[in-house]
């Protein structure tokens, strides 16, 4: 039996919460420094916080420490994933291969090491690597196919696999995108992307010809995978990762618990599959993830290369496509691509039953380009604003009669108990007892629990006070909290730390250029002892090792397929154009099926 997990984001504690309380397995959170999300950063003590919250429920908290490090900031990167190992985290997701010193890894052998999309992880052979130097788990290139990730899983069954289902899509595979530190300074590697592939492009031929003028044609739909859940458990995924780590509260609250129906479904069905945490969820509302932030949706590449992965009109959200039967609320916000391709939107001011009142006179347009959308659900938004949601693990009581006293024991509903023994007089009850000890013991409140049953073990009807009573049932819920949170360093017990091993731990390659993305001395040594003959510096660290033309992208997605031009003869050199002039040659790799972007000097 594989366990499952639903892996949402947390950008913060509240966030973290509510992924929680929606139906998430698992959450992954920023730390304070070094995520590939720099404005998604945490304190530890929020992290800690998160953590003890989520074990009440057996979910895991991962923590992102995935940029590439400089030489002076490993000693700090150190001194934090110590401080999150002491605050109870499951995993560090990682990136440099610093994170690998030996001696620091067996002196915190309780953490687990997830290796981060950032290292670029789509073949067997690098999930094989990963694995001979101890990641548990490996985040899969967004590009994969179903076959293809189901061939990884087959040449290497046991490594923990996750893969994205949901949210943004960054056009280059994870950990080969230069653009933004190539043209701002800001390095994608050190979370500080600057959007380049959500900007405006003409696509020009080498003499000057503009085939496409200020479109969006490096920006991609969001992913939505919901469809394929079992095909991708199948395939071998145990991880099913829902991107947003910059998304607000309700995003990530309609999104999750999406996910968490569809999920449940299948396990219902599918006894092979259990989910890794535990607890029940009562949601109150109807999710609808097109009624959250997305620029249309894609299954990117899952089922082979498909027409409309992007959206060239627009990076900006436009909701869910409209029709005659869409019931419209006051405070809607709506949207359309006028006759030029421009996203037009307008705020309805008031609905009186089939008038339509916009604000500031708009006019809602008859004919539009792909149609009506609602980017904006007032009521649906107003729902969300409020609780809405619940989450309980079923629990059971026995009440035993002892030589002294009384014995109490709270049984999870994986099998974990907890038990106290209470001094007490036996004394015969005027009343039978069973109804007030029911009644008592499942006053759980505001704990995570929720009693399934509650047995009685007594020769006679012993007279227990309510408030006596009511003190044995909190001593044993807050044991049960205290304990039960615990799994993950009970699970440490038979955990191997992690030992390099240099026979096992080839690199990929003898000679690695900046695309290795090595930016310190200790990262550089890893891979000289592990048999690469030569490593380059990364680009952030020398600007020169990338040459006069560096390669700033690598794309699975095309721009010549994604306009219908892939089997158009001649096929001319075609370049990106920015606004202020600025060009960036595109090589296309058929044999490969690959698009490249390279800088101009």
């Amino acid at each position: 039996m594989r366990e499952i997990e639903l892996l949402a984001p947390a950008r913060d504690l509240k966030t973290g919460r509510e992924a929680i309380l929606h139906g998430a397995d698992a959450v992954y959170v920023g730390a304070p420094k070094f995520g590939a999300r720099a404005a998604a950063g945490n304190s530890v003590e929020d992290i800690a916080e998160l953590v003890s919250f989520a074990h009440a429920y057996k979910v895991k908290v991962y923590v992102t420490l995935n940029t590439i490090l400089y030489d002076n900031e490993l000693d700090e990167a150190r001194r934090l994933a110590r401080q999150l190992a002491d605050a109870g985290v499951d995993a560090l997701i990682v990136q440099d291969m610093a994170l690998l010193n030996s001696q620091f890894i067996i002196h915190n052998s309780q953490l687990r090491l997830h290796a981060s999309t950032q290292m670029d992880n789509r073949t067997a052979e690098k999930v094989r690597w990963l694995r001979d130097l101890g990641f548990e788990q490996v985040v899969l290139a967004r590009e994969l196919t179903l076959e293809e990730i189901r061939e990884i899983h087959e040449m290497v069954p046991d490594v923990r696999l996750e893969v994205f289902v949901h949210g943004a899509i960054c056009v280059s595979y994870n950990g080969q995108c230069y653009a933004s530190q190539y043209c701002f300074g800001r390095s994608a590697n050190r979370g500080e992307c600057a959007q380049f592939c959500r900007m405006p492009f003409d696509l020009v031929t080498e003499d000057g010809q503009v085939l496409q003028r200020q479109r969006h044609l490096l920006s991609l739909r969001d992913m939505n995978r919901s469809n394929d859940l079992e095909a991708l458990l199948d395939a071998g995924v145990s991880s099913l990762k829902i991107e947003g780590r910059l998304k607000d509260v309700s995003y990530v609250k309609n999104v999750v618990a999406y996910y968490r129906q569809r999920l449940d479904e299948i396990l219902r069905r599918r006894p092979e599959y259990r989910r890794s945490s535990l607890g029940h969820e009562a949601i109150t509302f109807t999710p609808n993830p097109a009624k959250s932030f997305n620029r249309l949706f894609t299954d990117y590449f899952l089922h082979g290369r498909t027409p409309d992965m992007a959206n060239i009109y627009t990076p900006k959200s436009m909701g869910e496509p409209l029709d005659a039967q869409s019931r419209l609320h006051n405070g809607d916000g709506l949207c359309y691509l006028n006759d030029e391709g421009l996203l037009e939107g307008f705020r309805v001011n008031r609905v009186d039953g089939d008038k339509i009142y916009l604000a500031n006179g708009a006019v809602l347009p008859r004919g539009t380009r792909g149609g009506l959308y609602r980017n904006y659900d007032h009521d649906f938004e107003q729902q969300l604003s409020k609780p809405t949601a619940t989450r309980k693990v079923g629990v059971r009581w026995l009440l035993k009669e002892v030589p002294d006293g009384f014995l109490l024991r709270l049984t999870r509903e994986d099998g974990f108990a907890t038990e106290e023994t209470f001094p007490y007089p036996h004394e015969l009850a005027r009343s039978p007892q069973a109804e007030p000890i029911t009644r008592q013991l499942s006053r759980l409140g505001d704990t995570p629990y929720e009693a399934m049953g509650i047995d009685i073990d007594m020769t006679q009807d012993w007279f227990i006070p309510g408030s006596v009573l009511a003190e044995w049932r909190r001593i044993c819920a807050e044991a049960m909290l205290r304990q039960g949170a615990k799994f993950n360093v009970q699970d440490a017990d038979n955990h191997e730390p992690c030992i390099l091993n240099s026979e096992l731990a080839k690199p990929q390659a003898s000679s690695l250029s900046y695309l290795a993305n090595v930016a310190n001395h200790e990262a550089r040594q890893f891979y000289l002892d592990h048999g690469a003959t030569r490593v380059d510096w990364a680009m952030e660290v020398n600007p020169k090792s990338a040459g006069p033309q560096p390669l700033i992208m690598t794309c699975r997605y095309c721009i010549r397929h994604e306009l219908g031009l892939c089997h158009k003869a001649p096929a001319v050199p075609l370049f990106l154009r920015l606004a202020d002039g600025r060009r960036f040659r595109l090589h296309f790799d058929c044999k490969r099926c690959l698009m490249e972007v390279y800088a101009e000097e």
